[in-house]
C-alpha cells in the first residue's frame, strides 16, 4: 500500500497551503493510499547549528520532535513538501527542516552509509506543493532547488510540482474553489503513479 507523508511548512493554520494540501491528500486517499500530515509550526524543534558533527558519524546531535519525522519520511513512498512563497522562496519553517536533513547528506557523501539504488528512486516520488500570493513570472523558481536538496538526500525522485500562484487575486482558496478541486485531482493522479509501470 502506498504511503504518503506530507509536510506543511506554512506557519498559518487553516490557510491556503493547508487547504490545498488537505485536498491533495483527500485525492490520494481515493486511490487507497495511506497518508500522514505533519505541520512544522506544531513541532518543537531547533534549527541546524552548522556544527558539522554529522560529518563524523552521519548522525545529528540534535534530538527533538523533528528527529522522528525523518524516520517517517524515509519509510514513505511519496513525500510532499508544501510551502507558500515568503520573500520569493520557501518559508523559514521548511528551510529549517531541509537544513536539519544535512545528516542524510553526510550519510550519502561522507560516511557512505546511505544509498538509494535506481529501483528505489523509481518507486519514490517527491512532490513540491506551492502557493503564492502574487502571480508574477518565476515566482516559484527559488523554491525548486531548495526542496530538491531534501528530495535528493531522502531518496525521492523529484518529478512533480503542484503550484497555485496568485492566491491574492482570488482572496485565497475561498474565492478560488477550483484550486482545491485541482489539488484533489493531482493527489489522485500522483498517488496512482506508484501503481503504474515504472513506479
Amino acid at each position: 500500500m502506498t504511503h504518503i507523508t506530507a509536510i506543511n511548512g506554512s506557519p498559518r493554520k487553516h490557510g491556503n497551503t493547508d487547504a490545498v494540501l488537505d485536498a491533495f491528500l483527500l485525492g490520494s486517499k481515493s486511490t487507497g493510499a495511506t497518508t500522514s500530515k505533519i505541520s512544522l509550526g506544531d513541532i518543537d524543534h531547533k534549527n541546524c547549528r552548522g556544527c558539522n558533527a554529522c560529518h563524523k558519524k552521519g548522525v545529528c546531535i540534535l534530538r527533538d520532535d523533528l528527529t522522528p519525522v525523518f524516520d517517517e519520511v524515509l519509510a514513505s513512498d511519496i513525500l510532499v513538501l508544501a510551502s507558500p512563497i515568503y520573500s520569493m522562496t520557501i518559508t523559514a519553517e521548511m528551510k529549517s527542516l531541509i537544513d536539519r536533513g544535512q545528516f542524510l547528506w553526510a550519510q550519502k557523501y561522507i560516511t557512505k552509509t546511505l544509498t538509494f539504488p535506481k529501483e528505489h528512486l523509481a518507486k519514490h516520488i517527491g512532490v513540491y506543493l506551492g502557493t503564492s500570493g502574487q502571480n508574477i513570472p518565476h515566482i516559484f523558481d527559488a523554491a525548486f532547488p531548495v526542496v530538491r536538496a531534501l528530495f535528493n538526500d531522502t531518496g525521492f525522485s523529484y518529478t512533480e510540482n503542484v503550484l497555485f500562484p496568485g492566491m491574492d487575486q482570488y482572496g485565497g482558496v475561498k474565492g478560488w474553489p477550483e484550486s482545491v478541486a485541482a489539488a484533489k485531482t493531482e493527489g489522485k493522479r500522483i498517488a496512482s503513479l506508484i501503481c503504474h509501470a515504472g513506479y
